[in-house]
């Protein structure tokens, strides 16, 4: 009768956790739209920005006036933060919240944005500041930190897109933008000017979405190639390469012709934080983030990311899926 007894305790107390589990899922925030996401590790928190579809339907275009935060965990369950920061809080900006990056640094953030220039013909990139991860954020400089008359060496006017900014363990920041030509440059310890030159970078089939981050030895560089877009990836033993083509890292999300990455490392665990067009409107102009592990080979290199339905489990949950299943 004992054992009986202590078998039905631990169907119950399984059968508690079973809907804390089922939570995990991709895309992994339902309630409304995400797309281009940016992962900050912050403490025990990890904020996600993202941007915020507004197209009624898939034959629309991207429509999209402001940027949302969520915060997590455990990376299952996120807490809707909001949104503190839109293109109207750039006065010189005209229109577009288009994909942007947060980084820390001297206890103050910084998000670095993508809007439409009012006055400038082109996209450009903006700045905002905020002593706190969930805002409010304000324009910290008051016009574009890069506009399309800075880089004229294409014929395009949205070559300016998708800033990623990473900070080196010796606290020198870099910026690193693009479309069809990707680009990086230094930034002053104030996080708001260039200090130097702009660089170009060669990096084979370049659309976008580059983003830059280190584990272990390596530097990591990643971004969309062709169109639809696919992720690929190339690897640096230095912040200024020579880059390492290694190959493709994320197929294509299949009912999105976008693919934009964010890659963190939170509780001894990596992720791969992306966006698909998974929800039933879902698509190409209403997309929604999704989350699935990352892992690395022992030589470094990177293993194929597996989308999958399920997202990740919970960290530090100590039951897995497979386990509560069993």
């Amino acid at each position: 009768m004992k054992t009986v007894r202590k078998s039905a305790l631990a169907v119950l107390a399984m059968s508690a956790m079973l809907p804390l589990l089922a939570q995990a899922s991709n895309p992994a925030i339902t309630d409304t739209l995400t797309a281009d996401p940016a992962a900050l590790v912050d403490g025990d928190t990890v904020y996600l920005y993202t941007g915020h579809d507004e197209a009624k339907d898939n034959k629309d275009f991207y429509r999209m006036n402001k940027w949302l935060v969520f915060s997590s965990q455990d990376m299952v369950h996120w807490k809707n933060e909001g949104s503190p920061l839109a293109v109207k809080d750039f006065k010189w900006a005209k229109s577009d919240a288009w994909a942007g990056h947060v980084v820390k640094k001297n206890g103050k953030y910084y998000w670095y944005v993508t809007v439409r220039h009012r006055d400038i013909n082109g996209f450009a990139i903006g700045v905002a500041v905020s002593d706190s991860p969930t805002g409010p954020f304000k324009d910290a400089l008051g016009k574009a930190l890069i506009s399309n008359d800075m880089t004229t060496d294409t014929e395009i006017d949205w070559d300016d897109l998708d800033p990623a900014v990473f900070i080196d363990e010796d606290g020198q920041a870099y910026l690193f933008w693009g479309n069809t030509k990707p680009r990086y440059a230094k930034l002053k310890d104030n996080m708001v000017e260039l200090d130097g030159p702009i660089h170009s970078l060669d990096l084979p089939n370049f659309t976008e979405a580059i983003y830059v981050h280190k584990h272990g030895d390596y530097y990591y560089l990643t971004y969309s190639m062709g169109f639809p877009e696919k992720t690929a990836y190339a690897m640096s033993k230095s912040i200024d390469g020579p880059w390492e083509y290694k190959g493709i890292l994320n197929e294509l999300a299949g009912n999105s012709n976008t693919n934009h990455q964010s890659i963190i490392e939170f509780k001894d665990r990596s992720f791969f934080i992306y966006h698909n067009g998974g929800t039933p409107q879902g698509g190409s102009f209403r997309r929604s983030v999704c989350i699935d592990d990352l892992h690395y080979n022992p030589d470094g290199t990177i293993q194929r990311i597996v989308m999958t339905s399920e997202g990740v489990d919970p960290v530090q949950s100590g039951v897995s899926r497979e386990t509560a299943a069993n």
